[in-house]
Formats: structure tokens, sequence, C-alpha cells
């Protein structure tokens, strides 16, 4: 959920430019596979420790949060569409993103503009 409202600001410079890479890849047609622990997105990250997410809990329970809300399951795998579809019809357009991530250190970018989903 957090590539609706990524603009280039992150944990480190080398974090956001692997998140503008991952980016790109769903866009250009990679499929997702969902999963509420370290992942690729987070292979960057300097908050992960040898696979490990400083904040795992606050990030598992995030992930579990959209999951649940969309209706998906971990380890399923669906076109990046389909999911971005769901976060942004399930999620952003019915409020529940500040309820899922709103105490999130990057909040206030996601409150200050709109998802690059909406139509």
């Amino acid at each position: 959920m957090c590539l609706a409202f990524f603009i280039g600001n992150g944990y480190s410079t080398g974090f956001t430019a692997h998140m503008q890479e991952m980016l790109e890849l769903f866009t250009k047609g990679a499929d997702v596979c969902l999963t509420v622990k370290t992942d690729e997105i987070c292979s960057a990250c300097p908050n992960n420790s040898q696979g490990i997410c400083e904040a795992a809990e606050k990030v598992k329970r995030y992930d579990n949060a959209v999951l649940a809300e969309c209706g998906l399951k971990e380890g399923q795998k669906l076109a990046f569409p389909e999911f971005t579809e769901a976060v942004q019809k399930k999620i952003i357009e019915t409020g529940k993103r500040t309820k899922i991530c709103g105490d999130c250190q990057w909040n206030r970018i996601c409150q200050e503009q709109p998802s690059r989903w909406s139509k």
C-alpha cells in the first residue's frame, strides 16, 4: 500500500532508489506475491537486519490488516493492477488507510497527497 503514496522519501537513499525500482517493475507488469514478513521491497531498508525488520510486529499488523480488508491471503500471487485496485477501492477510498497505518512515521506524506491509483 505504501507504493500508492511513494514520492521518493524513505529510510535511506538506497531504500528510496530500490522502492522506485520496485514501483517501476510492478507497473511494467510484474506480479506480486503477498507476504507479511520481510520481502524484496524490504531488502534495501536499513531497518532490515538479516531478514528481520526492527519494526516487524507493527509491519505485520499493517500487512495483515491490508490483506483482511482486501479479502486477500498471504502467499497469494496476483497481477499488480489487481492488487492496487483492491487497495484503492477497499482501503484508500473508504478511508480505512489511517486506521490501518496512521501511526506510521510516514503518515504525513500519505495524508498530503492523493493515491497514485486514484482515478
